[in-house]
């Protein structure tokens, strides 16, 4: 019953910037880590940043000094703030989270993906 839903991909010139964001909902009691992957066709996902709830950061080598991760616990959404934009980063952006989520009395805690967002820099 959870899920995560990515918006903000797009089509960017190099140098330009693009803010990506995930919404997680349904039946959560909690939400632990959260990250953001990439994904080239043909290439294994990797890790771009991720987030503990408390606010802790951490960033992938090639988009340090690019990228901020960020997150609003109210809202149950983390963003994505892509700047400086190099025609490699182009991708496929997921969402990542562990959550925990309650529902008919049962607590189960699992890892979850967002859909995937297409980000493409091109000139």
């Amino acid at each position: 019953q959870v899920q995560l839903v990515e918006s903000g991909g797009g089509l960017v010139q190099p140098g330009g910037s693009l803010r990506l964001s995930c919404a997680a909902s349904g039946s959560i009691f909690a939400i632990n880590g959260m990250g953001w992957y990439q994904e080239a066709p043909g290439k294994e996902r990797e890790l771009v940043a991720a987030i503990t709830r408390g606010g802790s950061t951490m960033y992938g080598d090639t988009v340090k000094g690019r990228f901020t991760i960020s997150r609003d616990n109210a809202k149950d959404t983390v963003y994505l703030q892509m700047n400086g934009l190099k025609p490699e980063d182009t991708a496929v952006y997921y969402c990542n989270a562990e959550i925990t989520a309650y529902s008919s009395g049962v607590y189960s805690t699992g890892n979850y993906w967002g859909q995937g967002t297409q980000v493409t820099v091109s000139s």
